[in-house]
């Protein structure tokens, strides 16, 4: 088992995607109220080598030996990414050793605001930042930044990306009902859609319940309606996560271990992380399957959410 190499797992955005895990958990720039890896435990701006580059370079290599190639190798996990100090440079190891394959990073954005990040990122054929609101009252709501980071410097930093960068640039918006979808912030979002310049703006909501209690995800009818009234060309929808299932990575054998696993009792994401082996990103791409079918449900208990089998009786 490797620790920081993971997948590949169906992505919904990026088809079979290789994951590479650079922070360990959960060390981030931002505790977002939707997180599905759970609650910041390091909320932190400091770059610095959280997980050694020679551990990641020596697991891609033992990867490559024994496994067909993936859609994407993505740079993402249990954080922010880019707080690695040498991210860098194991995008350049993935470029100089699979050149044929796209290296994807997902970030939340917040560090773009330094050239140092921004060029380290230049040699990354995909980048998918986030971006949920252009307001600073509900930028502290929904993503509860570290303080220093202020909504003005973090939509300058995408802009400036947007202005050095040649590449490809997918921007997510993560719609949550009562935070970012009042007429006010849609408006202020469209601006900074139109000063960002993202190729894409790829509109989503909540794939499995927030760590916050009471988050509610926004409706297809709700996304189309943004959509429509956003009214701009490279604006879509991603898609919803049951289309995973059809994917030729989703493995029968994991869905009926989970399954297995929970009949017998509750358990949370790292519990079945640590049961079958693999990262917790991937656990949380069946779970949303097996959640939108509604074999499973979510329990919320001290130690945070816990997964069970749905009753027959319920609806």
């Amino acid at each position: 088992m490797t620790k920081h190499v993971f997948g590949p797992v169906p992505s919904r955005r990026l088809g079979i995607s290789l994951g590479v895990d650079l922070i360990p958990r959960k060390v981030c720039s931002f505790d977002c109220v939707y997180c599905e890896c759970g609650a910041t435990t390091k909320l932190t701006v400091e770059r610095k080598e959280y997980v050694l580059q020679k551990q990641i370079e020596t697991e891609l290599v033992s990867y490559f030996k024994n496994n067909p190639d993936p859609e994407y190798i993505t740079l993402s996990g249990s954080g922010e990414p880019t707080l690695n100090l040498h991210f860098g440079q194991v995008i350049r190891f993935l470029k100089r050793n699979w050149s044929h394959l796209p290296v994807a990073v997902l970030t939340n954005g917040s560090l773009l605001s330094d050239p140092v990040v921004r060029k380290e990122l230049m040699e990354a054929d995909l980048i998918l930042p986030s971006l949920d609101t252009a307001s600073q009252e509900v930028f502290f709501r929904i993503n509860r930044p570290v303080e220093s980071i202020k909504i003005g410097d973090y939509i300058q930093g995408l802009i400036d990306f947007r202005k050095e960068y040649r590449k490809k640039i997918w921007l997510e918006v993560l719609i949550l009902p009562g935070f970012n979808d009042s007429k006010k912030e849609l408006d202020l979002l469209k601006d900074a859609f139109q000063r960002i310049k993202p190729d894409k703006i790829q509109i989503n909501s909540l794939d499995r319940p927030g760590r916050v209690e009471g988050l509610r995800g926004a409706s297809h009818n709700e996304l189309l309606q943004i959509k429509k009234y956003w009214n701009l060309e490279n604006a879509e929808i991603i898609p919803a996560a049951l289309q995973r299932k059809q994917l030729s990575s989703y493995s029968p054998n994991i869905e009926e271990t989970i399954l297995g696993t929970i009949q017998r009792r509750p358990c949370t994401v790292q519990d079945l992380s640590t049961v079958l082996g693999i990262h917790v990103n991937e656990v949380n791409k069946y779970l949303a399957v097996l959640e939108g079918r509604k074999i499973i449900r979510s329990i919320r208990e001290t130690r945070g959410l816990f997964y069970a089998m749905k009753e027959q009786t319920e609806e």
